[in-house]
């Protein structure tokens, strides 16, 4: 299969199983993708999910421009992903976290799944860019809407009409990433981060990242008055009050993810 997936201890991993070919996306490896995250989706238990590549060069070195099937600019711009590259760079529908394992290349569509991440945690090696126009394509499933509104729009558009590189300190310098690291402990960091996420309430993890993504065009005053489900469910779960009364007791809570 061109993507392992594997749920361990209410965590989903994602692994695009191409090293061969720097993780880069066929036509197949895109279904399975779309498929993984829709079950990751129907799954309540899950507390997040890390998304990362085989072997150690590359994250994922976006769309397979090797591949026998591949589509040409207009032929790829005309097939309907509402999701995104890899069903992630622009999915809205899925409420809990996604890590960026990037252990090392992330370019073009590799580079949208992590901008559609909500952490990412980098190799002091990995390398980012969006060099589609340099091909004569565009970076169609995400880059060129997401880069100029997560940083400045002058710095995105010095990288999107260049192609040019950058690296992972410079990616976590604009806030594009969470964390850097070396090789040896990305490990380590994913699996704190993961320990992080869960010691929260899992109601309030989803509320949260609801709030966010979906409140992102909305002047904060309009923001903060919405009444979402996602929010209304977190404040009268019990978790609500077993968090309170786990502080009062001076106890770790027992989440319940009601």
């Amino acid at each position: 299969m061109p993507v392992d997936f594997e749920i361990r201890d209410q965590v989903a991993w994602v692994t695009i199983n191409r090293p061969d070919r720097m993780n880069a996306v066929d036509a197949e490896t895109e279904d399975r993708l779309e498929e993984i995250w829709l079950e990751i989706e129907g799954n309540a238990d899950l507390r997040c999910a890390v998304l990362t590549g085989a072997g150690d060069r590359a994250f994922s070195a976006g769309a397979d421009m090797k591949s026998s099937n591949a589509a040409s600019g207009l032929e790829y711009w005309g097939h309907a992903r509402p999701n995104g590259f890899g069903g992630i760079s622009l999915r809205d529908s899925l409420n809990i976290p996604v890590i960026a394992r990037v252990n090392g290349f992330a370019m073009g569509g590799g580079f949208e799944m992590v901008l559609g991440s909500d952490i990412v945690i980098a190799v002091e090696t990995a390398k980012f860019a969006l060099p589609e126009s340099r091909v004569g394509r565009l970076p169609l499933d995400g880059g060129m809407v997401l880069l100029p509104r997560l940083i400045p729009q002058k710095i995105a558009m010095g990288y999107l009409l260049t192609g040019r590189r950058m690296s992972a300190f410079e990616a976590k310098e604009m806030g594009l990433v969470s964390e850097v690291v070396s090789a040896d402990d990305l490990d380590a960091a994913v699996e704190r981060t993961i320990t992080d996420i869960k010691a929260c309430a899992p109601l309030s993890v989803k509320a949260i990242k609801h709030t966010v993504k979906k409140t992102a065009q909305l002047h904060p005053r309009d923001a903060q008055a919405l009444r979402t489900p996602a929010l209304v469910a977190a404040l009268q779960s019990k978790d609500s009050d077993e968090g309170v009364q786990a502080f009062l007791e001076k106890r770790d809570p027992v989440w319940s993810g009601t």
